[in-house]
C-alpha cells in the first residue's frame, strides 16, 4: 500500500498540526492504512505542550515532496557477490533480458562494480588473442566445468593458472607443452594425456573420458579434472570460471541515493553515456538500480493539504505530487490539481472541526486521547471562541469532544494560552511561530501572529521585533510584514509592521505611530486583516 501523506501548512500551528494527524488517523481506522500524519516545521511552544498533554509525537518533518529516486519503480536485481564466476553472472543477465547491468557488491551489501552483458562480450573477445587465465579459485573452475579431481596432486591445489590449449595428437605438427604454464582440454586420448602428466603441465581437463590405470599411475603434479562437457565447450567455460570482479566495471561509477530527487538525477543522467546506474540506500549498500526510462513517467508522492490551500504556505516540490485532496477553512487560493479531488472547504473557525465532524459522519468516536487533542485544537484556532472566525459549530464540536476527553474547556483553554510566551526564544523564532505568505494583487505579504495573554510585555522587544522583520523582508522581498500580537484578554490585536504607513492608514483606519497600532475585536488574521488589505489592493 502507498504511504499517503497528510500535511498542513508550513510554520504550523496547533490546527493545523492536530488536523494532519486526526484525518490521517480516522482514514486508518477506516481500513485505509496508508495515510501517515506529516509536518512543515517545527511545533510551536503551545502545539507542543498540547502534544506532551495528550501523549501525542509531533508527526515527522518533510522539507521537501520533490519526487525522489524511492519514488521510483526501479529494478531490483539479484546482487552478484565479486567472487561470483563470469559464467554465473551471464546466465543472470541472460534470465533478466530487461535489466542491461546487475550490481557486484562486497561482503558487507556495498558497492563493488556493475557488470553488464557488454564487459562479458568485451572480456571474451580478448580471450581469443590472449587465451591465459591466472589464478582462477579451483572451485570456481569445477562448479563452471560441473568436474571433479581426479589425482591427489589436483587435491593439493587451489587455484590454476596458465594458457589454455586443445590437446592435439602428439604427432601434429603443434609443438603443445614447451613449459609447465598450460591449461590442456582433451578428450579420450591417451598420448595426448600422458604427454601433458608426464610435462607436469598445471591442469588437464579431461572431456567425456575416463583416465586408465596406466596413466593414473603416473607420478604427475598435473591437477586432472574430469568434465561431462565437450572439448570446445570446456575450453570456452574455464574463461568464464574467473570472479566477476576481474572484468566489471568499478571506476567512474555513477551512483545515486534512494533520496536523491529526480531534477538532479536527470540532469546527471543527461551528461553521463551509461544505460543503468547502482542505487545505494542511506547505509551505502545496494539497493537496485536505475535506467533512463525510469526517469520518463516516475510515480509521484501522494498528498492530503489540511489547514491550507495556498500554494506559498504549502510544502516545497508541491507540484511534483499528486494532491488526493484538501480539507480546510480559508479563502480559495492558488493550488492546482491535475485530476479532481476530494476538496472540504467550510466556513468554521478550524480546520479540526471539519475533521470531528466527518467522524461522526462515518460514525467513529476518536479515543479519549484523540479527542482531547481535537479539542485543544479548536480552541487554539478558535482564541476560547473569541476569534471572529469562531462559529457555534466549533463550539458545539469543542464541547462534544470535551464530553469524550473528559475536559473541562475552561481549563484547558486557561492552559492553552496562560503560560510565559518567549522566554528564551529569539525574536524570529517567535515572529516564525504562526508565519504565513501571501500574494494579493501583485503585493507580497509576510503576516505573523502570536496569541498571547499579555500583549504589552511582547511590546517591549518591538525594537527585535523590528530587526528581525527588516531581515525577513530583505531576504524574501516581502512588500510588506505584519506581526499580530493577538490577546486573549483584551480581545485585541497589536500590530507591528514594516511597509507603505499611508497603506497601513487606508486599510485599517488607524494612524499608527512608529510602526505599531491596536486594532480593538481583531483577532483573526484571516478573517479581519487579510481581507482589510485584499479590499485595499483589489
Amino acid at each position: 500500500m502507498e504511504q499517503i501523506f497528510v500535511t498542513g501548512h508550513r510554520n504550523p500551528d496547533t490546527d493545523s498540526i492536530v488536523s494532519a494527524m486526526s484525518y490521517a488517523a480516522l482514514q486508518n481506522a477506516l481500513g485505509e492504512r496508508g495515510y501517515t500524519a506529516a509536518r512543515l516545521g517545527q511545533p510551536n511552544d503551545e502545539t507542543q505542550r498540547v502534544l506532551d498533554r495528550f501523549g501525542f509525537e509531533a508527526p515527522f518533518l518533510i522539507k521537501d515532496m520533490r519526487t525522489q529516486v524511492q519514488d521510483l519503480d526501479f529494478d531490483t536485481p539479484p546482487a552478484l557477490s565479486a567472487a561470483l564466476t563470469v559464467g554465473r553472472g551471464w546466465d543472470l543477465l541472460k534470465n533478466n533480458p530487461g535489466i542491461t547491468a546487475i550490481p557486484v557488491t562486497n561482503e558487507d551489501g556495498t558497492l563493488f562494480g556493475m557488470l553488464s552483458s557488454g564487459d562479458i562480450a568485451s572480456y571474451d573477445m580478448r580471450t581469443i588473442e590472449d587465451p591465459v587465465v591466472r589464478e582462477v579459485p579451483l572451485f570456481n573452475l569445477l562448479s563452471i566445468l560441473e568436474g571433479r579431481v581426479l589425482n591427489d596432486a589436483g587435491a593439493c591445489m587451489d587455484a590454476i593458472s596458465g594458457e589454455v590449449v586443445l590437446g592435439l595428437p602428439k604427432g601434429s605438427e603443434q609443438r603443445l607443452f614447451d613449459h609447465e604454464n598450460y591449461i590442456a582440454v582433451c578428450g579420450d586420448q591417451p598420448e595426448v594425456i600422458r604427454w601433458a602428466l608426464e610435462s607436469n603441465i598445471h591442469c588437464l581437463i579431461l572431456c567425456e573420458a575416463e583416465l586408465s590405470p596406466a596413466l593414473r599411475e603416473i607420478n604427475t603434479q598435473t591437477c586432472i579434472i574430469s568434465t561431462p562437457f565437450t572439448a570446445y565447450r570446456a575450453a570456452r567455460l574455464i574463461f568464464q570460471s574467473i570472479p566477476i570482479a576481474r572484468i566489471c566495471q568499478t571506476k567512474e561509477l555513477v551512483t545515486f541515493r534512494l533520496t536523491d530527487y529526480l531534477d538532479d538525477v536527470r540532469e546527471v543522467v543527461s551528461k553521463s553515456r551509461y544505460r543503468c546506474y547502482p542505487i545505494l540506500d542511506e547505509a551505502g549498500k545496494v539497493a537496485g538500480t536505475l535506467s533512463r526510462y525510469h526517469l520518463i513517467k516516475p510515480r509521484r508522492k501522494q498528498v492530503v493539504l489540511v489547514d491550507h490551500n495556498e500554494a506559498a504556505q504549502s510544502v516545497p516540490g508541491l507540484k511534483q505530487v499528486e494532491i488526493l485532496g484538501i480539507i480546510d477553512h480559508h479563502r480559495l487560493a492558488d493550488i492546482q490539481s491535475a485530476n479532481p479531488i476530494f476538496f472540504r472547504n467550510e466556513i468554521v473557525g478550524s480546520t479540526t472541526t471539519i475533521v470531528a465532524e466527518m467522524y461522526q459522519e462515518k460514525g467513529l468516536i476518536p479515543s479519549k486521547k484523540m479527542a482531547g487533542l481535537m479539542c485543544a485544537a479548536i480552541l487554539s484556532d478558535t482564541v476560547i471562541f473569541k476569534s471572529p472566525t469562531a462559529t457555534e459549530r466549533d463550539r458545539t464540536m469543542a464541547e462534544r469532544l470535551a464530553r469524550i476527553g473528559g475536559l473541562d474547556l475552561v481549563e484547558l483553554g486557561q492552559f492553552i494560552f496562560s503560560s510565559s510566551l518567549g522566554v528564551g526564544k529569539t525574536a524570529t523564532d517567535l515572529i516564525y511561530t504562526d508565519f504565513k505568505d501571501f500574494h494579493i494583487a501583485g503585493h507580497y505579504l509576510g503576516v505573523s501572529q502570536i496569541t498571547c495573554v499579555d500583549s504589552v510585555s511582547m511590546l517591549n522587544r518591538k525594537e527585535e521585533f523590528l530587526e528581525a522583520m527588516k531581515q525577513a523582508r530583505a531576504e524574501q522581498g516581502y512588500n510588506m510584514m505584519l506581526l499580530m500580537l493577538t490577546d486573549v484578554l483584551l480581545e485585541g490585536t497589536q500590530i507591528i509592521f514594516l511597509g507603505d504607513q499611508d497603506e497601513i492608514a487606508q486599510a485599517f483606519g488607524v494612524e499608527p505611530k512608529e510602526n505599531t497600532f491596536f486594532l480593538s475585536g481583531v483577532m483573526s488574521r484571516k478573517k479581519q486583516v487579510i481581507p482589510m488589505l485584499s479590499a485595499l489592493w483589489g
